[in-house]
Order: C-alpha cells, then structure tokens, then sequence
C-alpha cells in the first residue's frame, strides 16, 4: 500500500527541496582533516627543527655536518669542568632571581594601585605602564648605558657635583636592575587584567566586617593575585635566563658570563668553536626553561580556588589610600621618568649630536650626521627593510597559522587537537639563541642543497622570528575564539556546512579583530626581536638589532642612538595608526 506521503502527485510544487552541499575531497580525504593534519604537520616540523638537532650535537662527538658522528656524554663532562661553566650558572641564577624580585616589586604594586585604589590619573598610569613593552630591552640598555653608564651624562654630571658614581650598571644588580625595567610592562599588564576581570565582592565583604584599605589588600587582593604573580615570575625568570642584550652590553665587558653570552662567545665570536659543548649547554638551558614552565603549570594546576569571576559581578569600589595615595605617585613617576623617558630621552638627544656630555654643551655638537651616516651606507638601510620585510610578511603568517591552531584546538573533534595547543606554546620554552643555534645546524642536515639554499636568507629568519612570536600570537587569539558560542559552529554544521566552511562563514568574521590585534602583537615582536639572526643572518640579511650591535661594537653610539630612534618611530607609527584604524572598525561595528 502507498501513503499518500509518498505520491509524488501530491507533493507541492512550490516547495523546493535542498540537499546539503557537497564539497570536493582532496586524494579521497575530507578538507577538513586535510587542514588538521596540516597545521599538526608544519607546527610540529617548525617546532622541533631546533629542538632535534640540538640534542643530536650535545651527544655528538663531532659537529653534524662531519659524518661518522658516534654517542657520547663527554659534552657535558667538559661542560662542567673545563669550561667554568659552575660561574656561568650562579651567574645566571643571581640575574634572573634579582631581575624576577625586582620586576614583581615594581609591576604588581603598580597594577594593584593603578586598577584598584583611587590615586590621580590613574588612566594616563596605565597607559604609561605599558609603552615600554614595545620597546627592545636592547635599546633600553644602550639608553641606560648613555645616561647612567660610567661614562654617561647623568653619571658625570654627579660625579663632577659629589666626586663619584653611587651606582655601577656593569654588575649582576644592575643588569638586574635594567632587565626589570624593561619586563616590568609584561608582570604588570597579567596583574592588571586579572584584577579588572575578578568581581570585587569579596573586597566588598571586607569592608562590611570594618577592614581598612591596607587589610584588604593585603588579605584579600594580593592572594587572589597567585596566579598571575606566579605566571609572571616563571615568565620573566625564563626570558632573564634567555635574555642576550643586557649581559652582552653590561657584563662582558668586565668578565660577568651568563648563559646566554657564554653560547655567544663560545659559538659565534670563538675562533674554534667547540660545537659539543655549545650542544650540551643550549640542552642545559632549554632543560632548565621547560622545567620552569612545568613548574609554572604545578603551581597553578588549582587555580580554580583564586576564581572569583562568576555569573554576577559587583562594580569595584576603589580603595582610598589616603595621604599614601601621593607615595605611590611618586614611585610610580620615578620608574617612569628614571626608568624609560630620561634613557629614551638621552638616547634620542644623543643621535642629534656629534657628543653627549655635561663637560661641554651638547647644543654646540647638534648635528644630523648620525641619521645621514644610516642614509648613505646601504647595509644599514638594507638592515631597516630587512626588518620591517620580516615584520611585516611574519605578522601575517604567524597570525594565520596561529588562529588555524586555535581553532582546530579549540573548535574540532580532531584526536590530536591538545597536541597542536602544546606544539604552538612550546616555543615559549625556546629561548631566542637556542633557536638560532638549533635552525643553524638544521639547515646544515637538509638534504639536496637546500641547507645552502635558506642559510643566510630572510626565509630562515623569518621562521625563527616566527617560532619566538608563535605563542604570543596563538595567546591573543584563544580567548577570543574561546568567548564565542559553539551554538554558531552547531548550526553551521546543521545547515550541511564542513568544518572549512563554517571558519570561512562565521568564524572567520567574528575572530577579525582578534587577527588584527595577533598581527600588531606580532610585527612589534618581530621587529625587536634579534638574537637568532645573530646565528643565522648574514651581511645581506642583517636587521636593526644585529646592526645596531654591530655599530656598538665599534664604538659608533651615534648611530646606534640614531637607529634605536628610527626603530622606536616606526613602532609608535605602527602600533599608532593600526589602533586608529581598529578603532574606526569597532565604532562602525
């Protein structure tokens, strides 16, 4: 018996009957885990090309290009007896540990004043607080240098006015001291978020029971800032441990060697570099990084108990420190003044004059022949659009295989989709030179002449640069992609739509600004970053970093003042008109 149903005489003629689109397969296999597979193959080949070869070198008893390599552990034996290398690791310790003290004594008071408590001009503050991020702590150790150096004007200014110098930079406390400065903007803006995000309720509950401002703070504010804190201390321990410029400008000149000069004195500047050694200490350093971020992870794997965002938020209510309010003022302004604008300031002076002293009066010395010195030597011009060549193309590239990550993280049924979340932050636990190291002998082993094809090139550059701005990049965009409703994803996937699809159709609009903010973050990353050129460039490929240490070396400041100053330009413009363009976005949204 047929059903009236199935009569094709009584179906109307009005109504049309969609089928769900069918999309190409590529070699038999859907787009989708086309793309998965992809992304899992490039994050995991890019992420572990530096890694490999670096642990093959440290128990090689030859470099890697020689043939006929056999396993040893002698590497290490000579590390930690004939190379001093005992020095090399309290060194290493006293830096980081007073850098990570000193950056948590400035940055959290900071964020806790500025966000919670009522002092004036708390806005123009926080804005402050974060500027110097876009700045290399590079040029702000050649700031320092040329205000409060031995020889810089601050320093003979006072030593004319008392007799001497009550400060001396070229020690571990004042590397310290510099390096704080200049990642006190990252422990700040972790702090300051956590504290404009959490629900002030239980500071309210405070204050009904009679607590005073400093009680709240102290028993309540502060230890609901754990997470943070500890982020941020393990952060800035790792990238202290990495950190080339400071010790490079401050502590080899009078002997004081951390981990980081020590792989650029035994690799690029030894006549007969010791490649089994060199192997073995960049092991020891990225073993020592990945411990701390496993450290990191163990103290906050019960960060749930410090959660106090919920379903209902009170508005904060700021704290009123009364006459205290002014002392925090003032500690902040010193950080600000003494910390960035005056070396800033010094060094932009110092590129518009011949000299740079209180003994005779700079305004006599002004002259343009530092910026017209980069002008006529093509290898320094070459050097800025080399730069902003590698900015530029890695800003795009690294933010798109970036979100790619985040999404098929964050809004697949991938199998493997944690992996591709641990491979995109695991360069966070690469240092800089130990990239440049590890890319160097990779490109040595490539097969059919490619190795000599890439070394030297911007390609090559890029992709490190790449790997260090990977994590910050796939960070900016995970919140995001996390804020919005699967709800969108399931009625895309109803309606017939594959996974490509469904990022080209909803996702991809929605995560825009997103991208755009990834790529702002990563152009200013990519632009002062420099330590693993040093490996891997060449007189062709040279970036201002790499340049300006190469003018330093020959004791050219002017025009490493003058060329700090251009970089610093092209950042403000940068950062600057991409904020008003963004923000013409978001008022016509």
């Amino acid at each position: 018996m047929t059903s009236l149903i199935d009569r094709p005489e009584t179906r109307d003629p009005r109504v049309e009957t969609y089928r769900a689109p069918r999309y190409k397969r590529i070699f038999g296999v859907d787009r989708g885990n086309v793309v998965f597979w992809a992304i899992i193959i490039i994050l995991a080949v890019f992420v572990l090309a530096p890694v490999v070869p670096t642990l093959v070198q440290a128990f090689s008893d030859r470099p890697l290009y020689e043939a006929g390599g056999i396993f040893t552990v002698e590497n290490f034996t000579k590390l930690f007896t004939e190379a001093d290398f005992g020095t090399v690791i309290l060194n290493t310790v006293l830096f980081a540990g007073m850098t990570t003290i000193l950056t948590l004594v400035i940055a959290v008071p900071m964020a806790i004043v500025v966000v919670r408590t009522d002092i004036p001009g708390r806005r123009v503050f926080g804005v402050s607080m974060q500027w110097p991020f876009f700045i290399s702590s590079l040029i702000l150790g050649f700031g320092w240098i040329t205000m409060y150096g031995p020889a810089g004007f601050l320093s003979t200014a006072v030593r004319q006015a008392v007799g001497f110098v009550p400060w001396d930079l070229y020690t571990i406390p004042g590397m310290a001291l510099t390096e704080a400065v200049a990642l006190a903007p990252i422990a700040y803006v972790f702090c300051a978020n956590a504290l404009r995000n959490s629900d002030a309720s239980l500071e309210a509950a405070a204050q009904t029971v009679g607590a005073g401002p400093f009680r709240i703070l102290f028993s309540v504010v502060i230890p609901m800032l754990r997470p943070p804190i500890v982020y941020s201390a393990i952060l800035v321990a790792s990238m202290s441990i990495e950190t080339l410029s400071i010790p490079l400008l401050y502590g080899q000149p009078v002997g004081i060697t951390v981990f980081a000069t020590f792989l650029y004195k035994n690799g690029l500047q030894s006549i007969n570099p010791d490649y089994g050694v060199l192997g073995a200490a960049s092991m020891f350093i990225l073993i020592v990084t990945v411990i701390l971020v496993a450290v990191q992870a163990k103290l906050l794997k019960d960060a749930k108990r410090f959660v106090s965002v919920r379903g209902k938020a009170t508005r904060p209510r700021r704290l009123d420190l009364g006459w205290t309010k002014y002392v925090a003022i003032v500690f902040i302004s010193i950080y600000l003044i003494f910390g960035a604008i005056i070396p800033l300031g010094g060094l932009l002076f110092r590129s518009f004059t011949a000299f740079f002293t209180p003994l005779a009066n700079p305004f006599n010395a002004l002259t343009m022949d530092n910026y017209l010195r980069i002008i006529e030597f093509p290898v320094y011009v070459q050097s800025i659009r080399n730069s902003l060549i590698v900015a530029g193309i890695g800003m795009i590239v690294v933010s798109f295989v970036a979100t790619v990550a985040v999404l098929v993280a964050r809004r697949s049924n991938f199998r493997l989709r944690k992996l591709i979340e641990y491979l995109a932050l695991a360069p966070q636990a690469m240092p800089g030179l130990i990239i440049g190291i590890g890319l160097f002998w990779a490109i040595a082993l490539l097969p059919f002449g490619l190795g000599a094809f890439l070394q030297g090139t911007l390609a090559i550059i890029i992709i490190a640069f790449g790997l260090r701005a990977l994590p910050s990049a796939y960070g900016s965009i995970s919140p995001a992609v996390m804020q919005i409703g699967e709800e969108l994803d399931n009625a895309a996937r109803v309606s017939g739509a594959d996974w490509v699809m469904t990022f080209f159709r909803i996702m991809r609009k929605l995560i825009t600004p997103a991208f755009v903010a990834a790529m702002i973050l990563v152009f200013v990353t990519m632009l002062k970053e420099y330590s693993p050129a040093i490996f891997l460039g060449s007189a062709q490929t040279n970036i201002i970093g790499t340049t300006m240490l190469e003018l330093w070396v020959q004791g050219n400041t002017g025009s490493v003042a003058a060329l700090a100053t251009i970089q610093i330009v092209i950042t403000a413009v940068f950062v600057g008109v991409a904020g008003l363009l963004t923000r013409g976005k978001k008022e016509n949204a």
